[in-house]
């Protein structure tokens, strides 16, 4: 079973269901797929013919794309009142982050409850914040935003209503950027293809991108 799918235990306490990937775009896979009940996701090229998906009723969710840079492309910017640390208040960092991830593929699946999309990234960025991988992004000393990240990819970020339309995202991506090229050779992300604010401020920090990927979704009961 584990060259066809995989569970994503991961996903399956806050969706309430088992929770699977697709591993392989075939046939025999998305026959396994409606023998294995919950929650399926796969990805699949952009010019990927989508008809056995249809067919085995998947639906489109999202289109994921990767920035990249490394410390050559990199076009870092600073400012003298905004900085970052992994010194922060993770009851702030939570309250921060709920609720705001409108463009993940589990927020924009229509066949998932509301509250369980929102769950799932709750607990995603609490184990974060317990491994210490979430940078705290202040301005003028106060908590304005986070970005999490798993090793060299930043995987959740959020900035605060108080500091959103100041220009200042810039500034913190580019700071924990320079942190992570510290240790890494590389440093990227994924995306929604929708969310074009972060689209245009990774472009305008000098990633380029790759990797487009078209997410589809499917619940067997």
């Amino acid at each position: 079973m584990h060259t066809l799918i995989r569970p994503t235990p991961w996903d399956t306490i806050p969706l309430g269901m088992p929770t699977w990937e697709l591993l392989s775009y075939s046939e025999a896979a998305l026959h396994l797929c409606m023998q294995t009940p919950g929650h399926h996701t796969i990805k699949v090229a952009p010019l990927e013919n989508k008809k056995l998906l249809h067919d085995y009723g998947f639906y489109y969710c999202d289109t994921l794309i990767e920035p990249y840079s490394d410390a050559r492309k990199l076009r870092p910017v600073a400012h003298p009142d905004a900085s970052v640390s992994k010194v922060c208040d993770a009851e702030q960092v939570l309250a921060m982050g709920h609720g705001v991830f409108a463009h993940g593929r589990f927020q924009r699946d229509f066949n998932l409850p509301k509250a369980a999309a929102e769950q799932r990234y709750d607990t995603w960025l609490k184990q974060l914040l317990d491994e210490g991988n979430v940078y705290g992004l202040y301005y003028q000393g106060e908590l304005g935003g986070f970005i999490g990240h798993n090793k060299d990819s930043l995987v959740l970020h959020a900035v605060g209503d108080n500091c959103r339309g100041k220009g200042l995202a810039k500034y913190w991506w580019s700071a924990v950027c320079v942190e992570l090229l510290r240790e890494y050779e590389e440093v990227h992300s994924s995306i929604s293809a929708g969310n074009l604010a972060v689209l245009n401020l990774y472009a305008g920090l000098g990633f380029s991108f790759r990797a487009a990927q078209d997410i589809y979704q499917r619940i067997v009961p």
